[in-house]
């Protein structure tokens, strides 16, 4: 067996216990050190350790020979640099910042106040609760970055309302899980950093190039939910007495500058630190998670076990994300050594595809990868495989990685893995069936796709800012 054929195996056997179940970080770790062992194995370095074992006079020294000729293999020094290579890497130190962001403004009763203001706020535009939640998904969302939190808390909060404003069960859930899964585009998204750490792109020229498509996607999304409920009345009546308050014109500003402004501040304050060049991402997400603090003080939220949970969850998301980015690079490195990435790319290349047809495959790739990982798996594991064939297809990885975030999106409205589906039915009534949620997201699966489609067709989406604010490169 040739080594480029082992490379293959390998790759299959990850893929089969990934859909095993088995821990990925430590599955790649486990499956890169296993065949890294064969593919740096050298015979004579491992023997001159051996061949000491006669010289020792006792046990225990022999032993420790022998041990001492087992590890001799290059495998692990590569581990051990991988792994000090993540763990010092710059872009990644803002990830842990702006998580922690997130969770304590999750946990600072923000979004009810700001769900209630944008409600009463909007109540004469058609499907004015519909609009509010997205609104208030789509700022949570980007605050956060966490798909599971917003949909749990948009779903306790924002569903209940709908649903007793006599909302169709279906059109009120898809809002909720589309506009929840929206901060994993909109900066400043976690996994934009992701994407920068594993391509090495500008994180803020990622930044800047992902501000105008998150916008329009959003801006499909509301045009949507308010056309729908312009044509088909029934499915988001207008709201009565009893579901949103007449409240008069000066307390509602008050509300605004209350709820909507620090939040709004707070993101546009980190996001304008980084595109205007004052801050690094790293300074900026500790401007956020100080800002997160300050937050949640100021609406007296702040408690110790708050803070302690939100410590907790950072910790454990970040060390999830670090060692997949271990495993991964110890994974790759192996592969690439073994002639697996080569093999790959001829093949590709063979088939004499135009840059379209490159685009559509990998994006189809990635789209069915969605159904059974997580966005962090896609990114680190399999997006670096289709990185070394953009330039022969003069794709710009900007670009590449902006598709890929939109194309992400619809990772959590698509069965069979859908997981904002499964985060709202664990939570919403039992009248609201699984079967409605998926119909209820379809829609925005599609508006994805368009917004794919209206970035290639106007690469300036994506190239204006990121040109206006850093220069063409």
């Amino acid at each position: 067996m040739t080594e480029p054929q082992v490379a293959l195996m390998m790759l299959g056997i990850f893929i089969s216990f990934v859909f095993l179940g088995f821990p990925i970080a430590f599955t790649l770790m486990a499956l890169g050190i296993g065949f890294g062992y064969y593919a740096y194995f050298d015979g004579s370095r491992m023997w001159r350790a051996f061949n000491r074992l006669g010289e020792d006079a006792d046990g225990w020294t022999s032993f420790t020979t022998w041990v001492e000729g087992f590890f001799n293999n290059r495998i692990f020094d590569l581990f051990v640099n991988q792994t000090y290579t993540v763990m010092s890497n710059e872009v990644l130190t803002a990830v842990p910042l702006f998580l922690f962001m997130g969770y304590i403004v999750e946990r600072a009763n923000i979004v009810d106040r700001l769900f209630t203001t944008l409600n009463i706020a909007s109540k004469n535009v058609p499907g004015s609760m519909g609009v509010a939640a997205l609104i208030t998904c789509a700022l949570f969302a980007t605050a956060t970055g966490i798909v599971g939190a917003v949909v749990t808390l948009m779903g306790l909060l924002a569903l209940p309302a709908m649903l007793k404003a006599r909302y169709d069960q279906s059109f009120a859930s898809g809002i909720i899980c589309a506009g929840g899964t929206l901060g994993i585009l909109i900066p400043p998204s976690i996994m934009l950093i992701v994407y920068a750490a594993a391509s090495g792109v500008s994180i803020v020229r990622l930044y800047a190039g992902a501000m105008l498509p998150g916008l329009t996607l959003v801006g499909l999304y509301l045009t949507y939910i308010v056309g729908r409920a312009i044509l088909q009345p029934s499915v988001a009546p207008k709201p009565g007495p009893d579901d949103v308050p007449d409240v008069p014109l000066g307390k509602v500003l008050v509300m605004v500058l209350t709820s909507f402004f620090p939040l709004a501040f707070l993101i546009l304050s980190v996001l304008g630190s980084i595109l205007f060049g004052l801050a690094t991402p790293t300074e900026a997400a500790a401007i956020g998670a100080l800002g997160g603090m300050i937050l949640a003080i100021g609406y007296r939220a702040m408690t110790f076990q708050r803070l302690r949970e939100s410590v907790y969850l950072t910790v454990r998301t970040t060390a999830m994300v670090c060692w997949l980015f271990v495993g991964s690079y110890t994974f790759s490195a192996v592969f690439s050594y073994l002639g697996g990435e080569q093999l790959i790319g001829e093949f590709v290349t063979g088939l004499n595809l135009t840059p379209l047809q490159f685009l559509l495959v990998a994006q189809l790739i990635i789209f069915l990868l969605g159904w059974p990982l997580e966005w962090s798996e896609i990114i680190i594991i399999f997006v670096p495989i289709f990185l070394p064939l953009l330039p022969l297809f003069g794709v710009d990885p900007l670009f590449f990685g902006i598709l890929v975030a939109l194309n992400l999106q619809t990772s959590f409205l698509t069965p069979p893995m859908a997981m904002s589906a499964y985060y709202l039915k664990g939570i919403a009534p039992p009248s609201v069936r699984l079967t409605q949620i998926f119909s209820g997201s379809l829609p925005y699966v599609f508006m994805v796709f368009m917004c794919m489609g209206l970035m290639y067709t106007f690469p300036q989406i994506v190239f204006a800012l990121p040109d206006y604010f850093y220069g063409a490169k």
